[in-house]
């Protein structure tokens, strides 16, 4: 018998844009977007093209991803859902494996359980952690100006020398950076896992100059697909339009390149953070066992089709990019299989030397198609979305599978695209008779998998309990969810119980080596 292996798990890494569509880099092929982390990334490791979000919103996409469960599963509906702290993550069951699990940036939980099972978080979030944000099925027409999206974003789109976004983005990654050196510094064996959560490209479209001067201004692409009339658009994209006032503010093509330009380049600002915790992982001789992801929440429809933003099923706004590289993954590896952000719960677990398939969890590992144990073709291949928030009065479902995406939603005209015939996705082929079998399918998947009524039902009763819960937290004393990290500045950098010297030994990576 062969002794068991010692050799010690890889360390992970991953890096989460925010709003981030894939069809806007240059890893996944646009001859204008300037993506080269990105693009070095997926040369040394694997892209998976075919890469979809859980739900086409911040907070549902994420908690999906952390729990490996669907949002209906876990009442993940909308952006003030609680994630209940019972919920098993891919931080609880790396941390069983004996990783130290850390997270920098946004993961936009929402409940007085700020960690989901990191050891810790070194900054605070950006988006609030109580139900304020809860929108109401009962009244689906009525705008809550405070928290919505509009079209200022686009209007507004062009460059600043600070906003919140960026000194967000600049803490995020500046801690994440300096937590990478400690997990070097350390004489601890164990290995870590550390999620890098950024909030750009999302809106608003404001960027750097630096960032912004890499584009010309009249290169900037405009919209493939551009603004549709009315009488073409479906039911659900209608609904978004009203919600986010696109269908009262028209924007100008001036004001769509602005927008776009702004994103491209905050695009190029995120691939610079991919690039510096790259840099810092091989400064540190980490990189050679370290498996670093890159991947987003969602998209953004960038004016396709007439829609920003996200809160659909169309590709712009669902796809995301998924690229991991690191040890035991081949080099320039492409997978066109259908997979989602469920799947990276066990795909994490599995890399880190846990089993393959969890109870519990709705996701399948990626790992073995990852790294080129499992072919594609004997790979299941198929994607499930699902929408229960703003701009919506009832659940609206997806499933990809092969080349083609089913839309359903009981009070909308079902949807049916062949993507690879029709990637615009302009030819509903779900009246079409030739279609016939592959429609009666889908609608029974779709019957079998969900309760429509049910969950709509439960969408509804919760919604009321977190607006009961929201309005009485108004009155009296305030007890914030929001996460505060903790600092313990007596112990930082240099202090009078220090000697001098140590402490600058103790900080110093790599560490002074006296060859004289």
């Amino acid at each position: 018998m062969s002794a068991p292996s010692t050799k010690q798990p890889p360390n992970i890494v991953l890096i989460m844009a925010d709003q981030l569509t894939p069809f806007t880099t240059g890893a996944y092929g646009h001859p204008l977007v300037k993506t080269p982390a990105m693009d070095a990334l997926a040369a040394r490791g694997v892209r998976f093209d075919s890469a979809y979000t859980n739900s086409p919103l911040c907070a549902p996409a994420r908690f999906a991803f952390m729990s490996g469960q669907h949002v209906t599963n876990i009442a993940a509906y909308d952006n003030a859902s609680e994630f209940p702290s019972a919920i098993p993550t891919f931080a609880h069951h790396l941390r069983k494996l004996g990783y130290q699990t850390c997270l920098s940036g946004k993961m936009h939980f929402v409940g007085p359980d700020q960690l989901h099972g990191f050891n810790e978080r070194i900054t605070t979030d950006i988006y609030p952690a109580d139900f304020a944000w809860t929108p109401d099925w009962e009244l689906p027409d009525e705008r809550i100006d405070k928290w919505y999206h509009n079209m200022d974003s686009v209007r507004e789109a062009g460059i600043a020398a600070t906003t919140f976004q960026i000194e967000y983005d600049e803490e995020v990654g500046f801690f994440a950076e300096r937590k990478i050196f400690d997990y070097a510094r350390s004489v601890a064996t164990q290995p870590f896992m550390m999620v890098v959560s950024f909030i750009h490209p999302h809106d608003p479209y404001v960027a750097l100059q630096k960032w912004w001067d890499l584009y010309d201004h009249n290169a900037i692409d405009m919209p493939t697909v551009p603004a549709l009339p009315a009488d073409r658009q479906d039911a659900h994209s209608r609904r978004v339009m009203a919600g986010i006032e696109a269908d009262l503010t028209i924007a100008t093509d001036a004001q769509i390149r602005n927008a776009r330009h702004a994103y491209y380049a905050n695009t190029s600002y995120v691939d610079h953070w991919i690039n510096r915790i790259s840099d810092t992982l091989r400064a540190t001789d980490l990189l050679e066992n370290t498996v670093v992801i890159v991947t987003s929440d969602h998209g953004d429809m960038l004016g396709e089709r007439g829609l920003w933003y996200k809160m659909n099923f169309f590709e712009w706004s669902c796809r995301v990019p998924l690229i991991m590289a690191g040890p035991g993954l081949p080099k320039g590896r492409t997978v066109s299989n259908c997979v989602s952000l469920v799947d990276l719960f066990p795909t994490l677990v599995e890399a880190g030397g846990g089993p393959k398939a969890l109870q519990g969890v709705d996701g399948r590992s990626l790992w073995g198609l990852a790294t080129g144990r499992m072919d594609a073709a004997n790979d299941a291949d198929g994607a499930i979305a699902e929408y229960c928030a703003e701009c919506a009065s009832h659940p609206c479902f997806m499933i990809r599978r092969g080349p083609f995406k089913y839309i359903h939603c009981d009070v909308d005209a079902p949807l049916l695209f062949n993507l690879e015939d029709d990637p615009n996705e302009l030819n509903n082929l779900a009246a079409d008779r030739d279609h016939g079998d592959i429609v009666k399918a889908f609608v029974e998947e779709v019957h079998q998998r969900w309760d429509s009524d049910a969950i709509r039902n439960d969408v509804i009763a919760k919604q009321n309990q977190r607006r009961a819960v929201y309005d009485a937290m108004q009155d009296g004393t305030l007890t914030s969810w929001d996460f505060q990290p903790k600092r313990d500045a007596a112990n930082e950098y240099v202090r009078n119980h220090m000697d001098w010297t140590v402490a600058a030994a103790k900080s110093r990576f790599p560490p002074y080596r006296d060859e004289s």
